[in-house]
């Protein structure tokens, strides 16, 4: 039996780079559109967009290469400090829009399988402590970003019913891994500089995801059976606290941590007065998903651990 052809956009991203690689070294056929051109492994073909949103035309691509199963990591990602004019607008014109044309000319073109990466924001911001996301309740996003998500999610499983095509939700957390970005980069550099922090005392309760974990789940989606109209979260299965994933970076970058026991109400009150406040919600709040679905429906754990995943995020880097 011949390997489906797999389209992934947004191969030149964090998250659509790590399932590109996976892909190509499971032997599948391998598609790649993104907006830039990079460097591919020779197998690949490669296509390039101009943007994506609701005019984005795709069924040549979809139709030459006779797609199988399409990955869909590109995005407008969430963003601390959004410049657009219209925040929501943005996010709905690529994320919704953008993904609702492609899966429908997906559909059109005869695609088995549209995978979706979407996010657990589509649940919301935070948890209580002991009672963390399920796939099954009801959709809370707070802000504009998740709120495009959701809307992809709910009518792409609209089209689900109305056409032949099958659709995977895939929600994860903060994704980590080498070459991350933004905060979690902010935090590495932190632990590499080993430098004393006022974090050392945040019992708080976090789910977060390593890219290898991630990728794994999404190429078990590909062609599991089970998989077929579901929506998964997905983690590590091991939640962490604030002040324990800097003591895991700190360790994974050779150092002894430097974390000094400061009352996590100290911190708040900090947070306050220095307009910091949204910084130290995200530090010690808690957001914990439960993944019992995804591992029951498709006989699936994360197969590596918090440990490695972090060690993961210094690959060949000169710590010394």
């Amino acid at each position: 039996m011949s390997k489906p052809n797999i389209l992934i956009t947004g191969a030149n991203g964090f998250v659509g780079g790590g399932v590109l690689a996976r892909v190509v070294k499971a032997g599948f056929n391998a598609v790649s559109v993104s907006r830039k051109v990079a460097a591919m492994p020779a197998a690949v073909k490669q296509f390039q967009i101009a943007a994506l949103n609701s005019a984005t035309p795709w069924q040549q691509v979809i139709t030459d290469c006779q797609i199988d199963v399409i990955v869909h990591a590109a995005a407008r990602v969430h963003q601390m400090a959004d410049d657009a004019a219209n925040p929501l607008a943005a996010f709905r014109a690529v994320n919704t829009e953008g993904t609702l044309n492609l899966a429908r000319q997906a559909a059109e073109s005869g695609v088995k399988r549209f995978i979706f990466i979407s996010s657990v924001k589509v649940n919301g911001e935070k948890t209580i402590t002991g009672k963390p996301f399920s796939a099954g309740q009801p959709v809370s996003p707070q802000d504009a970003y998740g709120l495009s998500k959701a809307e992809a999610e709910q009518q792409l499983m609209q089209l689900a019913k109305e056409t032949k095509m099958e659709i995977v939700i895939i929600r994860p957390p903060l994704v980590y891994g080498y070459g991350v970005k933004a905060n979690f980069a902010a935090m590495l550099n932190l632990a590499k500089k080993n430098l004393p922090l006022p974090l050392g005392a945040i019992d708080n309760r976090r789910s977060l995801v390593a890219l290898d974990n991630l990728v794994d789940l999404v190429v078990t989606c590909i062609d599991h059976p089970k998989a077929a109209n579901q929506i998964f979260l997905v983690s590590d299965d091991r939640d962490v606290s604030t002040t324990e994933l800097l003591k895991l970076m700190t360790c994974a970058a050779g150092k002894k941590p430097r974390l000094l026991p400061v009352p996590v109400s100290w911190l708040r009150l900090a947070g306050k007065l220095t307009g910091k406040q949204a910084v130290i919600d995200r530090l010690c709040g808690n957001l914990q998903l439960d993944i019992e679905h995804t591992k029951a429906t498709l006989n699936w754990t994360p197969p590596i651990s918090v440990e490695e995943g972090i060690k993961r995020c210094f690959m060949n880097e000169d710590l010394c």
